[in-house]
């Protein structure tokens, strides 16, 4: 769902088909961001404080599930209404409802997973599989498109493509529900301080905050890249169709690369891992500048999936690392605040993420960009720049950050070590 709002919804669907103008198409997201501003730490408490017989944070699976599919339907229907603000109140209304939805469904479950796996490896390995699995939905996210495209590439058309995608996007929850589990140790110490309370000392943890700096810039980076690349391949390649196929083999590459990344990582420590991903796809973001429209169709083909080597690691590490982070204040406050960090921590990502794909939105309707085929070659050196430029800039500070992040194998461990040792003395 995420993945399709950042690929197609805003920077093609809402400015190509529903017709908004593109500042009013990069509100939507910026909009339903400032909702997450409250949701996803209140969600992130109340799966911390939950206390029903079938776990703290797996029925909410069952709870978000279908209002998120609904939710996702309705954003794709044009609605009976005459002008652009009255339309763009519709989507942003539309938006609002999925994004607290999805806040219902990811934030338990986001916060599951340093429950399920316990070591610092186990963490990698379990984000690593869990993005394979994630990509599946990227698959299905840049299908959507070419789905309505199959049915006649109109309104109602895109409206079709998004029940049937609402509806597939909501059935795998209940699996979900089957597959995980929940420690009853984690459960049994209640969170004591108010969320006010929570939300001051998540944010005084130092390498919280490093941690919030390494993930943020590159998933700008990546939710950047992710709205310009539909828009380079339709504007400045010239061939709208290649944009899925480019896509393809990313995913591809990234599904490739991810388990080497976690082989390499059983030897290494994350921060360092991220480093070297990061610095990777920074260098092979410069080649889209020099890409041609007359370059063989071959070599647009090679650029996206070497990107995706370096995307894999940036993605997943992070989430790798969190549950680290969250030991750590563990320690110092005695609470399992998985929740509330994972509320945090999605929160601040999704809102820089919606801020910057506003921004880029309001540069190209400065530089004239509009709904139809053609482009002045401003806006298409525009686009062509943005899709360089913002993974090298905002990469370049997520290596800074991570080279100052000092939770490393070695500090977990002696982390690990101390929380066994106030388990058994609570237990004597």
């Amino acid at each position: 769902a995420l993945s399709s709002l950042g690929l197609i919804y805003v920077p093609f669907y809402l400015t190509q088909v529903a017709g908004l103008e593109p500042w009013l198409a990069g509100l939507v997201p910026l909009i339903g961001r400032s909702v997450d501003a409250i949701t996803d730490p209140l969600m992130g408490r109340i799966s911390d404080t939950t206390t029903w017989r079938a776990g703290r944070r797996r029925p909410y699976f069952l709870i978000g599930a279908v209002p998120m599919g609904l939710s996702f339907a309705l954003m794709w229907i044009e609605p009976p209404l005459g002008g652009q603000f009255a339309r763009f109140i519709y989507y942003a209304l539309t938006y609002c409802v999925l994004t607290t939805a999805l806040t219902v469904l990811a934030v338990p479950y986001l916060a599951l997973l340093p429950e399920m796996a316990l070591g610092y490896d186990a963490r990698t390995s379990l984000n690593t599989y869990r993005n394979v699995g994630s990509l599946l939905g990227v698959f299905a996210a840049i299908s959507i498109r070419p789905v309505a495209t199959f049915l006649g590439g109109g309104t109602a058309d895109y409206a079709a493509a998004g029940v049937v995608f609402g509806v597939a996007l909501m059935l795998p929850w209940f699996a979900v529900w089957g597959a995980t589990f929940e420690r009853p140790g984690f459960g049994e110490r209640p969170v004591q301080a108010s969320l006010l309370d929570g939300l001051r000392s998540v944010w005084a943890h130092r390498n919280f905050r490093l941690l919030i700096g390494m993930y943020l810039t590159g998933r700008v980076a990546m939710d950047l890249l992710s709205a310009l690349m539909i828009l380079y391949f339709t504007y400045w390649i010239g061939r709208s169709e290649d944009f899925e196929i480019a896509m393809v083999l990313f995913l591809l590459t990234v599904i490739v690369a991810l388990p080497v990344w976690l082989r390499v990582a059983r030897h290494h420590d994350k921060a360092a891992i991220f480093s070297i991903g990061t610095v990777w796809w920074m260098a092979v973001s410069v080649l889209f500048v020099f890409a041609q429209p007359d370059w063989p169709r071959w070599v647009l083909f090679v650029i996206p999936p070497l990107a995706g080597i370096g995307y894999a690691v940036v993605d997943v590490m992070p989430w790798a690392m969190l549950g680290d982070a969250i030991d750590e204040d563990d320690l110092v406050s005695g609470e399992r605040r998985e929740g509330l960090y994972n509320g945090v921590f999605m929160f601040l990502r999704k809102l820089a993420g919606a801020v910057a794909v506003f921004l880029m939105m309001g540069v190209l309707d400065l530089f004239g960009f509009r709904q139809g085929s053609e482009q002045t070659p401003l806006v298409q050196n525009a686009i062509r720049g943005m899709t360089m430029l913002a993974p090298v800039i905002f990469l370049s500070l997520s290596v800074w950050f991570a080279h100052a992040y000092p939770l490393t194998r070695a500090a977990h461990r002696d982390i690990s070590r101390r929380l066994d040792e106030r388990q058994q003395e609570a237990h004597r």
